[in-house]
């Protein structure tokens, strides 16, 4: 008898033969409706778009679990930035792309950040909410001012933490704080 892992694969394997839409067609519907929770998601897919109750659940699980159906590192990224976070994704892309030039660096993504790491982290990347990315760094006897604060509860594994709202927020000071913690790890 097949595991529920494996039933949930069978019907994410056939998706587009049952519904009409692939996985990622669904996603971007449900991306551009207001509906933020399982029961919502389940309800609108059903009673607008007729898809049954099984495929209905099986997507709206996967669209807020994005674990769930895959293991590819990009997908994981895409995953935070979709739905009402997906405008961050310029700041993220700016962010990450400012750091080419930290030559050990690793991008290793998780389920809700991006975690840079040389020897050991030095800094993460999270959409933390629809308006926010929040940049964790680690800065050992570095005092907080201005946009960079203590993490306080923010994420015990750096000691830093920068809210950006804004792609201007994305400058150099932000540069010049990763820099030193990438050369302290």
């Amino acid at each position: 008898m097949a595991t529920p892992e494996e039933m949930a694969q069978t019907m994410r394997n056939n998706v587009e033969s049952k519904t009409g839409k692939t996985m990622n067609a669904w996603f971007e519907v449900i991306s551009k409706g207001q509906q933020e929770k399982h029961g919502q998601i389940v309800k609108m897919l059903k009673s607008e778009y007729g898809v049954t109750h099984g495929f209905a659940n099986l997507i709206a699980s996967d669209f807020l679990n994005p674990q769930a159906g895959s293991s590819d590192d990009s997908g994981l990224i895409d995953n935070q930035y979709r739905g009402p976070k997906q405008d961050l994704k310029v700041i993220y892309d700016s962010i990450v792309q400012g750091l080419e030039s930290f030559s050990e660096m690793q991008i290793s993504p998780k389920k809700s950040y991006v975690s840079l790491r040389r020897n050991k982290q030095f800094a993460l990347i999270q959409p933390s909410t629809k308006t926010r990315v929040d940049v964790g760094i680690n800065l050992k006897g570095v005092e907080p001012q201005g946009q960079l604060e203590a993490s306080g509860s923010f994420n015990s594994m750096v000691t830093h933490r920068v809210k950006i709202t804004d792609i201007a927020q994305v400058n150099q000071t932000l540069f010049d704080w990763l820099k030193i913690a990438y050369e302290q790890s």
